[in-house]
Formats: structure tokens, C-alpha cells, sequence
């Protein structure tokens, strides 16, 4: 569907100024609770689990298969270090070299807060396949990564990993790194088993392709929606925390963890505003969110999930 960003400059003026001025909360005035990682436990437990590193950083293990999505462990969402938004927390749960071997890296769109150079370097030895939107494995054959072990998925294409099926869906985003064209895909993620069903937003706008998904691949056990770094100037291409809740429901979401947030500012709002919405926003819709603290197992199909005020 259309997805126009057009602003003015009067706006590109606006947006400028209040970015000089700063927005009251747009970090945490302390380091964010972060949970270790416990290797032995993640890889002894026989339960699907996930895993939330911050932002959109997720460690998957589902029916014995390791997967990690979008992995940025870099302290800077930017193309520069040192320079751009700066990671909340001092620490990560755990850094890529502590990871298990992981069967596959799972990547959504090119952008720099989801596809980290560093990152991929170092995941280089570590996973044994990356699985990417169309295009974007000219990125990863330039890093290093061997082209034989990049498979990429036009929309509505499958791939059958060790008993999983990994499905590329539709966003509604755009891509493309240090200005250049846009020759690359952005996709979503549905990661089906025999016992679980779990979606994986990337980054989109509100649409129809929500409930186009739901009725094709749903109703899902658990759903990784972006609930973050949204603004009025780019609506198009971002969700308000009230349209993430919303996306749940239309794909059919049995329970719901809020991602895109909790590690970068990259947007205009309080750093804490994306779940406080989200939170009201669920308890409306009689939705089950689920706020895990960063590096906080979740384990899928559990009497309980983790759902405390942490971020207060």
C-alpha cells in the first residue's frame, strides 16, 4: 500500500528544534535492570523461551532450534561509534561470544538499530545460517559472511529449518543504509513448530497486512510487536504503542511482549512511554502483554509471564 513521508520544511524545522531542546525522560536517568544470561539453563531447559536483549534483539529457542533476530550488540545505533543514540545500559545479558552455536540469525530490514555491522562480524563464526529479506545479502557477503550460508525470502516464501518453518510476511517500512536506494526488502517473521506459533513484527506501520497474516498463519502463541520510537511525521512507517496492541489482535495474537524500545531513543517520546501506553492500551482490549526485563527468560506456554512495572 501507499507509504508516503513527506514533511515540509517547516516541519523538518520543528522536528530539528525539538530534538536540540530534548524531551523530559528520553533516557533512563540510571542504568536499566538487566538480567545475565545463563547459558546452562537456556540450553537445558526443553521449553520454547525467548530471550529480549533490548530494542529489538531477541534470542529464540524453539523446539531445540536456537535463533537470534536482529542481533545489535553494538553500544550505538549508527553507522558511526561513538556518535548517534547511545545503548541505555552499561552491560547486554550477555555478549555474542557467550551465545550458544545458534542454527540461525533471523534478519528484518537493513536499518542500522536491526542490522549491526560489528555484530554480524562477530556472529560470523557463531551461527550457522543468516536468513534475510531479499537483497540484503550483499550486506552480509561484504561483511564476510559466506554467501553459501545467507538464504533470502521474497514475502510469503518458506524455509524449513531442523523441523521449523521460518516464514518472510509482509511490513509496511522502507530500507536502505547511508542514503543510499532502496534495493532491499523488510519483512516480518512467523516461526512456526508442532506446539508453537510465535510473530515477529520487525518494523511496519499500521495496515491491512496484519489481518492478512493472522488469518493465513495465525492465531499465534506469542507475537514480538515494535511498540516504540513512533511520531505523527512518520506514522506511515511506525505504530503507536495503541496500533501495536491492535496488530495483535488482528493476527490473532494470544499474548503479546511490546519490543522496539527499552535501548535506544529514536524518537521524540519519553523512553518509558511506549510500554505505559501499551500497558493501558492491553488492559482495553483484554490483551495479556507480557514485560519482561531485558535478558528475562520467557518461557512460551507458561502459567505465568513476567508482567511487573520494572521500567518505574
Amino acid at each position: 500500500m501507499p507509504t508516503t513521508m513527506v514533511n515540509s520544511i517547516k516541519d523538518t524545522f520543528e522536528a530539528l528544534i525539538k530534538t536540540i531542546k530534548g524531551t523530559p525522560n528520553s533516557r533512563p536517568k540510571g542504568s536499566v535492570p538487566v538480567e545475565p544470561f545463563d547459558s546452562k539453563a537456556f540450553m537445558e531447559n526443553k521449553d520454547d523461551q525467548v530471550i529480549w536483549f533490548g530494542h529489538s534483539t531477541l534470542l529464540l529457542k524453539v523446539d531445540g532450534v536456537k535463533l537470534l533476530i536482529d542481533p545489535v550488540f553494538s553500544d550505538y545505533a549508527s553507522p558511526v561509534r561513538f556518535f548517534g543514540p547511545k545503548r541505555y545500559s552499561d552491560k547486554l545479558p550477555a555478549e555474542i561470544e557467550d551465545l550458544p552455536e545458534l542454527d540461525a540469525v533471523l534478519i528484518s530490514h537493513d536499518h542500522y538499530d536491526h542490522l549491526d555491522y560489528a555484530s554480524i562480524r562477530r556472529l560470523r563464526g557463531k551461527a550457522k545460517q543468516f536468513i534475510v529479506p531479499l537483497g540484503v545479502a550483499g550486506h552480509l557477503a561484504k561483511w564476510g559472511v559466506d554467501p553459501d550460508r545467507i538464504i533470502e525470502l521474497d514475502w510469503w516464501e518458506e524455509q524449513q529449518l531442523h523441523g521449523l518453518t521460518l516464514i518472510s510476511t509482509p511490513a509496511r517500512h522502507f530500507s536502505g543504509r547511508g542514503g543510499g536506494a532502496r534495493a532491499t526488502l523488510w519483512s516480518s517473521w512467523v516461526i512456526v513448530s508442532d506446539q508453537t506459533r510465535i510473530y515477529y513484527s520487525g518494523d511496519s506501520g499500521y495496515g491491512p497486512h496484519f489481518k492478512e497474516i493472522g488469518d493465513k498463519l495465525g492465531p499465534f502463541d506469542l507475537t514480538l510487536i515494535e511498540t516504540g520510537q513512533y511520531d505523527e511525521k512518520w506514522a506511515n512507517i511506525h505504530m503507536s504503542p495503541e496500533e501495536s496492541l491492535q496488530a495483535n489482535q488482528d493476527v490473532q495474537g494470544k499474548l503479546m511482549i511490546p519490543i522496539h524500545w527499552g535501548a535506544f531513543t529514536l524518537a521524540l517520546h519519553s523512553w518509558t512511554d511506549p510500554v505505559e501506553r501499551a500497558t493501558r492500551a492491553a488492559e482495553l482490549l483484554n490483551t495479556v502483554l507480557v514485560t519482561p526485563r531485558i535478558g528475562e527468560t520467557v518461557t512460551i506456554g507458561a502459567s505465568e509471564y513476567p508482567s511487573t512495572n520494572w521500567w518505574k
